[in-house]
């Protein structure tokens, strides 16, 4: 227990918590959405999914704890099979959590949870393949308006350095982004989430179309050497030397994409723009022939 994430410890008491330290793993998701919204610095974010509120890192970590024999999983429910009690592991505010969830909750099934918090959280609720069948007009109404359609052509670019998945997805969605070209060279990270696979099989849950464009990315060689801005100005004007003078094909087919989807985003890592080719290449297909649109970093 001592060398665990604390995040962790939070689910683990979460379970024990609950009848015979079994939840099925829907409400086990609503109820983690549930406490976290008791906490000031949250353990978990969570996007709007196909049955509701969902964490993909909660759902990465329970499979983490199940190889270290923590935790169960059958086909539906996740079961604490651990003997140590978290709960007093807990900070005292998240003890409080806790019980609260425990104290609220504890006689709600699954379809239950799914309509309370498809009611009190519509945004939550705004990806869901069942909200038809779990709410009424009037909440149905609540939300539809929580959706984020727009109707200007935008050409996104959003880097991933210092937010979790699920606040990153949340950008897109709020974006009303349709398309997400990843311009990595490599696209693979060591932050969870954010390599290719998983990537995809998030913005696909949320409907958001996954391109991986690695013919306009760096080569990690030319990264090696970044220690200040000037270190990142020189690679850049190689970049726009080499590759965006070579590559002006694949800029065409971005431009492309963009007049057809209306909304997409080029991707990579860093948080501050002018450290990031995607600059750049946002830039250079500004200045295609036909483009008339709006240019955003995010």
């Amino acid at each position: 227990m001592k060398g665990m994430y604390y995040r962790r410890k939070i689910v683990l008491a979460l379970l024990q918590a609950s009848k015979g330290a079994k939840l099925d793993k829907l409400s086990l998701q609503k109820l983690l959405f549930l406490l976290t919204r008791q906490q000031d610095k949250k353990s978990y974010d969570f996007v709007p999914y196909k049955f509701g509120c969902f964490s993909f890192q909660a759902n990465a970590d329970l499979h983490t704890l199940s190889k270290y024999n923590l935790v169960k999983e059958s086909d539906n429910t996740w079961e604490c099979i651990d003997d140590l009690n978290y709960f007093d592991a807990l900070k005292k505010e998240d003890k409080a959590a806790v019980l609260y969830i425990k104290e609220n909750f504890s006689n709600f099934n699954s379809k239950e949870l799914i309509k309370y918090t498809y009611q009190q959280y519509p945004f939550y609720a705004t990806k869901s393949t069942i909200a038809k069948d779990v709410l009424n007009d009037e909440e149905l109404a609540k939300v539809i308006a929580q959706k984020r359609i727009s109707s200007d052509t935008v050409l996104f670019t959003i880097g991933y350095e210092g937010v979790s998945l699920e606040t990153y997805i949340n950008k897109l969605i709020l974006n009303d982004v349709k398309v997400l070209c990843d311009v990595r060279k490599n696209s693979f990270s060591m932050k969870y989430g954010f390599s290719k696979s998983q990537l995809q099989k998030a913005c696909e849950g949320v409907g958001i179309q996954f391109l991986h464009i690695p013919e306009v990315g760096i080569k990690s060689e030319k990264r090696q050497v970044l220690n200040c801005q000037a270190d990142y100005d020189a690679l850049f004007v190689d970049y726009k030397k080499t590759v965006l003078h070579s590559e002006t094909e694949k800029q065409y087919e971005i431009l492309k994409l963009l007049k057809s989807k209306d909304r997409i985003a080029l991707t990579c890592f860093e948080k501050n723009i002018h450290q990031c080719h995607r600059k750049h290449l946002a830039n250079a297909i500004k200045h295609l022939e036909g483009f008339n649109y709006i240019v955003k970093h995010i």
